[in-house]
């Protein structure tokens, strides 16, 4: 028995499919672990597997109405959902998939996975040819990019008598990837992590009215702070002007200019890691004057604006365990990368290109290359929920 599992609440949704046997049998090991299991049966899970078989294993009330009779004083999709350290869909099909990614929620299972505010894990069971479809393949991805995990599928023979990749994996292997995911977030919260992530541009005042900045939405900061936060890892996010929403369980500081960024950087020390997403104006005019400039009289002198990266890579006596920096570029994204990465002693540098409209500024999609001590890593065009979710993965095993 493993005694990390004891206690830990366990949503189980059985969709429809000849695979929803095998929960059955998961459902077996994880009480065997001493985990507290509720299950939501979809309607076409019930054609496979009974209620009272699943009550049986549970030793608790199965779910199947989103408007329940015996309990119509609670919710049951938001009671759940908070109740639960995890949620897993097993087996889920090719129309679940389609339905969650399309945010339906016609269904306790839909509804309870939509309000949910916990870590989602999608088992696929399904025809080889139905899971290789590539509506399938786009609407699974979705769902990866929104920070849903993804247990198999496995190939080999299934039900219909084909062979291919689609078989939901065993419930053996289920059993292991949940171990496994608490025992990453359990060595973390031993480790008490904390983060600091930059993000959005600054803006450097001229005078009441004017101010220079750059195009930066603050969106792959905003992501990676998300990300950090699911994973457990205290996060602080220190944020230029955006018009994004706060992410949950990260505090959030409001800054304007890059001395803010960099007095509010100083005041959230130490930190385990540092990531500089923000895309901080370079220069700042040498005087700010308190009254709006007739433009007859506009002429300007510049003085360059501190270096956060350099700052916090350079900081002998609080310096983060792992520095990383971003690198906004325009052309030979490579080489400026390295050459930054050089300059301010940071670990890793990732390298954007923001002259393509498609991943700079203000879009939703992005496309990276890490540049390490001894190796480069690509990872290509996607969300930026995508791209944060990899590199933040990358940041904790790290750790682990």
């Amino acid at each position: 028995m493993n005694k990390l599992l004891k206690d830990k609440k366990i949503i189980l949704i059985i969709g429809g499919g000849i695979a929803a046997y095998k929960s059955l049998d998961l459902i077996r090991l994880l009480k065997k672990n001493e985990c507290d299991v509720k299950v939501v049966l979809t309607k076409s899970g019930k054609k496979f597997v009974t209620p009272l078989s699943i009550a049986a294993l549970s030793q608790n009330k199965v779910y199947q109405d989103i408007f329940d009779s015996e309990n119509e004083a609670e919710m049951d999709h938001i009671s759940l959902s908070r109740w639960a350290d995890i949620i897993l869909f097993a087996p889920i099909t090719a129309n679940s998939i389609a339905k969650l990614a399309s945010g339906s929620a016609d269904d306790l299972a839909s509804t309870l996975v939509l309000a949910s505010n916990k870590q989602v894990m999608l088992a696929p069971a399904m025809n080889v040819r139905m899971w290789l479809h590539k509506s399938t393949q786009a609407n699974f991805n979705k769902l990866i990019d929104y920070g849903y995990a993804s247990i198999g599928p496995s190939t080999g023979e299934m039900a219909c008598g084909e062979y291919g990749e689609g078989k939901m994996s065993s419930p053996e292997q289920m059993f292991e990837f949940i171990e496994n995911y608490f025992l990453d977030r359990n060595i973390l919260k031993n480790k008490n992590l904390r983060a600091l992530v930059t993000a959005g541009p600054t803006k450097e005042y001229i005078d009441p009215v004017r101010f220079i900045t750059n195009n930066s939405s603050g969106k792959q900061g905003y992501e990676i702070a998300r990300s950090l936060a699911k994973f457990g890892v205290n996060t602080t996010l220190i944020s230029g002007p955006t018009k994004l929403k706060s992410p949950e369980n990260v505090k959030v500081v409001k800054v304007e200019s890059a001395d803010q960024m960099y007095m509010e950087t100083k005041k959230n020390l130490p930190v385990d890691i540092a990531v500089c997403t923000a895309a901080i104006t370079d220069f700042k005019p040498e005087k700010y004057e308190s009254k709006k400039i007739k433009k007859e009289k506009l002429n300007i002198n510049f003085k360059r604006n501190i270096d956060i990266l350099e700052f916090l890579s350079k900081n002998n006596s609080q310096r983060p365990k792992l520095v990383v920096g971003f690198a906004a570029e325009t052309n030979d994204i490579l080489k400026f990368a390295r050459e930054k990465k050089n300059k301010k002693y940071c670990d890793w540098i990732i390298a954007n290109d923001v002259s393509d409209p498609e991943i700079g500024f203000n879009s939703d999609y992005n496309a990276v290359t890490i540049v390490y001590e001894n190796k480069v890593e690509t990872i290509k065009k996607n969300l930026k929920s995508h791209i944060a979710n990899k590199i933040v993965k990358k940041i904790v095993n790290s750790f682990i």
